[in-house]
């Protein structure tokens, strides 16, 4: 049980770093922060979380 608890922490801090670079690097595609479509922003970062999540389940290097 202790190998998923430290496994999810893993993922999770690699899925949110994902999210975060992904959403960073979408905003400079804007011309103007006032066009930014913050739906497809957020909906892009949630979709790098969730890959992340996927190819973590073939392994974490910090865990090896």
């Amino acid at each position: 049980m202790r190998d998923w608890k430290v496994w999810i922490k893993a993922a999770g801090v690699r899925a949110i770093k994902t999210a975060a670079q992904t959403f960073v690097a979408l905003l400079p595609a804007q011309a103007m922060i006032t066009e930014v479509n913050w739906g497809v922003v957020l909906g892009t970062a949630a979709l790098a979380a969730v890959a992340s999540l996927a190819t973590s389940l073939a392994g974490l290097p910090e865990l090896e």
